[in-house]
């Protein structure tokens, strides 16, 4: 099936780069790269959470659509007052729910998803490596059982994770260069 690709909000003066995925894609490191390849400000899904939800998490309780709701409204609701201040912002967010990422493109800035994904035994393995985060790494199988297929939404761009991390960092560009920021060199080819 050919997928035919689109920007959230085209007309919006703002952009909004989403590095999305189930915990231990490489969100965070990613979302970085690109906030600092761009100059745009970094900002982790992960620092919305309320601290109840960040304990229920860190016993290896998933969370539930309940709770995640709010912690949504608080991103979305940043959104909108940065685009207010033309603040251009990368996020590293799970958006493992369709209707959390479309409260996100509810926000209104111009935003396209990039989706890393990856096989669950290598997330696992990456999981169990990782010190110091919240997450348990027994959450590994409720990310993937949450995660809602974004492949059918027009402004999610998948990135496979398995290569090295300048690979994925440099397909990652290479897709918001000529869809969001659509480079004139792109444009042409």
């Amino acid at each position: 099936m050919q997928h035919s690709y689109a920007i959230s909000n085209p007309d919006a003066a703002t952009n909004l780069i989403i590095v999305m995925g189930v915990s231990g894609s490489g969100k965070s490191s990613v979302a970085k790269a690109i906030a600092d390849h761009y100059g745009y400000a970094y900002l982790d899904g992960d620092d919305f959470h309320s601290q109840e939800s960040r304990d229920t998490m860190a016993k290896g309780i998933p969370l539930t659509d309940a709770m995640r709701l709010p912690w949504v409204i608080r991103m979305r609701d940043y959104f909108r007052d940065a685009a207010t201040r033309d603040q251009h912002s990368t996020l590293a967010f799970s958006g493992l729910k369709a209707v959390h990422r479309d409260e996100l493109r509810k926000a209104g800035l111009k935003t396209i998803f990039i989706f890393l994904h990856c096989d669950k035994d290598t997330i696992q393995t990456r999981v169990n490596k990782r010190a110091g985060h919240f997450m348990a790494p027994t959450l590994v199988d409720s990310q993937f059982d949450s995660l809602e297929d974004p492949s059918t939404e027009p402004d999610v761009y998948r990135i496979d994770v398995r290569g090295s991390l300048d690979h994925v960092i440099a397909q990652t560009i290479g897709v918001i260069d000529r869809e969001l920021h659509q480079q004139p060199d792109a444009l042409l080819a």
